[in-house]
């Protein structure tokens, strides 16, 4: 399985990208830098793209600072925190069930979010989804841009959606399951094809929804 580790993996996947599908050349320019955006798997890195699941990307950029002013973002720490620190927060109802579910799985050892990486993208995907909480979107993202997996796409999510409409000059945004067919030609690059459009949805709609700051 491929890892994706540095900047210079980024650029190398581009480069390759484009010999794979010559229309995203135009994409590449119009996108302009690529980050890596790469985090340390763990309680935190999960943590952290649950809580970008928000309407606004200000909001969770908020509650994320809250969440490490209130001590060590691990999974130990949290559990420990008092209910009424957690409702400072401005979690959801159902985000802040599904961190502390998390939190509680790590610290009691009934799930690893290091050793999760090191499986193969779909039994690790699988793993996780076992979570409360936790859906494939997460799952996903997690992978990329904690565990550094090179070929996932996540289908669902509707910036990319609409930045490949877009792109392409499609009539349509197209469907979760028209976009996984367009993606297959990105194998085994599509985690840094999905970087691209992230990237290209914020230079073309000024907005940035990459799911890590």
């Amino acid at each position: 399985m491929t890892i994706i580790r540095s900047d210079s993996d980024i650029q190398a996947a581009l480069q390759a990208l484009i010999e794979l599908d010559p229309r995203l050349q135009a994409i590449v320019h119009a996108a302009g830098p690529v980050p890596l955006r790469l985090q340390e798997p763990g309680f935190a890195g999960l943590a952290s793209i649950v809580v970008s699941q928000m309407i606004s990307r200000a909001s969770a950029e908020a509650i994320w600072r809250r969440i490490i002013a209130a001590g060590p973002v691990t999974a130990k720490d949290y559990v420990e925190l008092e209910p009424d620190v957690i409702a400072t927060f401005g979690l959801s109802r159902a985000k802040a069930a599904t961190l502390l579910n998390l939190a509680r799985a790590v610290s009691q050892g009934r799930f690893d979010p290091q050793a999760v990486c090191a499986l193969d993208t779909a039994e690790a995907v699988g793993q996780l989804t076992t979570l409360s909480g936790i859906g494939p979107w997460t799952a996903q993202v997690y992978l990329m841009f904690c565990g550094g997996h090179a070929d996932i796409f996540p289908v669902g999510d509707v910036a990319l959606q609409a930045a490949v409409g877009h792109g392409f000059a499609m009539v349509s945004r197209p469907s979760a399951k028209e976009l996984l067919k367009i993606a297959e030609l990105w194998r085994p690059w599509r985690s840094v094809a999905a970087r691209l459009f992230w990237a290209y949805y914020a230079a073309e709609m000024h907005r940035n929804v990459t799911p890590l700051a």
